[in-house]
This record gives C-alpha cells, structure tokens and sequence, in this order.
C-alpha cells in the first residue's frame, strides 16, 4: 500500500467513527474539516507538496514531485511586492508595526511582503503566521530563514492584536454546510457511510445524504427547482473573532467568491464546492480523501456583515486585477523581464485569475482611502 493510500485508508476509517458515534450522519462541514485538517491525516495535516506550478508525478504508484495547484505568490513575486505596497501603506496609516498572516501556504507570499517591506525601508517589528499545519509551518521556516530573527508562528489569537492581517485563499478553505433544495424543501447535505464494500484496503466508502432542516441559505432563492448551495457559519464566525481581537490595523482578505445577490443566483444551482489535486479539478470531495483540496467559493457580503457585527469597517472590495493595478502592478511590470511579466499577466487577464479572483479590506477605528481600492470599488454590489 502507498503512502497516500495508507494515510486515506487511516483519514476514511477515522471520518467512518465520527459518523457511526453520531448516528449515521455527519454534516460536510464535519467532513470537510476532518478531510482537509485532522492531525497527521487530513489534506493540509500531512507532508505532501501542495504549493506549485508544476503537476506531482507518480513512481511505482508513490507520488514523488510536484504539487497540487499554484497560487498567485508562487506564480510571481510581483504578487507579493505589489500587495506590499497597500501593506505598507496600512501600517503607516493605522500607526502599528505587525503584519499576521493565515493559511501562509509555501511561505512565497510573506517573503515577498518581507522582501518589499525591507526594500522601501518600512519598519517591521514582527510578521506573525498562523498555521496549524506543522509540515507546511517546516516549509515556511525553510523559505523565510532570511528572516527569522522577524517571524513567528502561532496556532492561535492572543486576546489583542495589532497590526495588517493578509489572508490570500483561506476564506475558501474553511468548511462549509451544504443546503440542498429537493422538490422544494431544503435538506442538509451531509454524509453517511456507502453502500459498497470497503476496499482491498479496507478503506470504508462514503454517500451523501439529506436531511430535512431549518437552515437557509441568506437570502431567498426564487423557484422550486432543485438547487444545491453553502452557507459560511464557520468563516463568518472566524470574521467576527478577528474584529474582536482586532484593536487597530487593518485586514485584506484575497480569494475567490461573489457578493450575495450573485452567490445564490437562481440559475448557480450546483453549488461551489470544488476539490484540486494534481492541477486537476473535480467535484467529487467523498473519493480520495486526504489527497486533494477541497474548497468553496467566497460569500463576499457574508463576509462584510460578519465584520461590520464586530466593529471592521469595509475598505473596499474590488477584483484582484483592479486591486493589484491601483497598487502599481503595471509599474513592476514594466521593468520585469519577459517571464515575469508574463506570469503578472496572468494575476490581471480577465479569462484567468484578474476577474475570478476578489480583493476585500476592512479596517478598525476611523476610515481611510486604501490604496487597493482607489479605483473600481464595488463595496456598493455587496
């Protein structure tokens, strides 16, 4: 048996427990936090490469290099600079002196911050990182020794903070719950155990299951066709706890996702939830579990009201191409060799990442023109 078989045989029969000690039935918010984060076994919990532009490649039937999807700091550093110079403005104006990043990734992103910071002369007491995966945190520490005498890392929030928070997809890994509308009564989607034998290696099976609920999505969805969404309990709840420890400073949160009124289109009846592995993208988060990512889109006006509950102020919003222009991207470009800048493109082109891609900012205490969204807001489609 490989590794990655091995550690899905170990991840299913621990998420098959969870189910039997709850009845049968778990919700995928359960699922999905114990798929992507339980110790040791879960998809960011274990040693396999994540982060990177390149495919892994398989040996014997071991997966041996590669990864399973790129972000924008991994494509170029031009992303990180460029997001630097709102970081940098954000310090100055809200006077603190601390950057904390979530979900720090390969740590491509905070070296390129660090990396701009320190060129513009802009004074750093700390870059904070909080992460609990411990293979990724190993990662971070190798990317960033350069720097080491400035960053830490932190698996929870003190009581107060300060500072400019960057959070650059991680909204769109926290778990989600799962509405399902089925000849017009809404269900919880969740998952029980399969129907089918377990496998030559044990490994229990998984299938969705419905359950009649009070649940609903945020705003109504006209019709009565069948129609499968999210709601965001747990991301909303990580908004509001960042607005109360939040004292001064600023946070900007960049991912994927609509405001509301787009989210729960009628006509957007599949729902959001994707998994990636190997470059790869597929719907079926149940198979493979431990091997690939599972997301969902971003509920952006979600996401607004849950920190306007606990006193953040919005910034702006605003796709990631506006963002990143009004914070001089085309000026980075401009003295970038041909690769470079042909990776840039990519962050701003409509068709790839400029457009999918949003940009939000919130701020506590007095509001102030952020340098992200000094043309192009779209705070009022929220």
């Amino acid at each position: 048996m490989t590794t990655a078989s091995s550690l899905t045989a170990a991840l299913a029969a621990l998420i098959a427990q969870d189910i039997a000690h709850s009845g049968g039935w778990i919700g995928f918010d359960h699922f999905m936090s114990q798929a992507l984060y339980a110790p040791g076994l879960g998809y960011y919990a274990h040693g396999s490469t994540k982060f990177g532009t390149m495919p892994y490649t398989k040996e014997g039937g071991a997966r041996v290099a590669g990864s399973d999807f790129v972000t924008a700091p991994e494509m170029t550093p031009l992303f990180g600079w460029t997001v630097a110079q709102q970081v940098a403005q954000a310090l100055q104006v809200t006077g603190t002196d601390q950057v904390w990043e979530f979900g720090a990734g390969s740590g491509a992103l905070a070296l390129q911050v660090l990396q701009a910071l320190k060129a513009q002369g802009v004074a750093l007491q700390r870059y904070t990182i909080v992460d609990i995966s411990g293979s990724l945190r190993a990662r971070q520490q190798a990317t960033l020794a350069d720097f080491a005498d400035q960053v830490r890392w932190v698996d929870a929030l003190p009581e107060a903070m300060q500072g400019v928070v960057l959070g650059n997809e991680v909204l769109d890994a926290m778990p989600v719950k799962l509405l399902a509308r089925v000849g017009g009564v809404w269900h919880e989607r969740g998952v029980g155990l399969g129907l089918g034998e377990p496998d030559a290696q044990g490994t229990p099976t998984f299938a969705w299951q419905d359950r009649a609920t009070d649940l609903r999505p945020p705003v109504d969805v006209p019709g009565e066709h069948d129609y499968l969404t999210e709601i965001h309990p747990q991301g909303e709840s990580f908004i509001r706890t960042l607005g109360d420890k939040l004292t001064a400073g600023a946070a900007f949160f960049i991912d994927y996702g609509f405001p509301e009124a787009e989210y729960y289109h009628p006509q957007r009846h599949m729902g959001t939830v994707m998994c990636h592995q190997a470059h790869q993208a597929d719907g079926d988060p149940l198979t493979a579990v431990g091997q690939k990512d599972i997301t969902a889109h971003v509920n952006f006006t979600g996401a607004a009201m849950a920190g306007n509950e606990a006193d953040l102020g919005v910034l702006g919003y605003c796709s990631q191409a506006t963002f990143l222009i009004n914070c001089g991207l085309l000026k980075q470009m401009e003295v970038a060799d041909q690769k470079t800048r042909v990776m840039a493109q990519k962050l701003i082109m409509e068709h790839e990442m400029g457009e999918f891609f949003k940009v939000i900012g919130f701020y506590k205490g007095e509001p102030w023109q952020a340098l992200g969204f000094d043309h192009g807001d779209k705070t009022h489609t929220l």
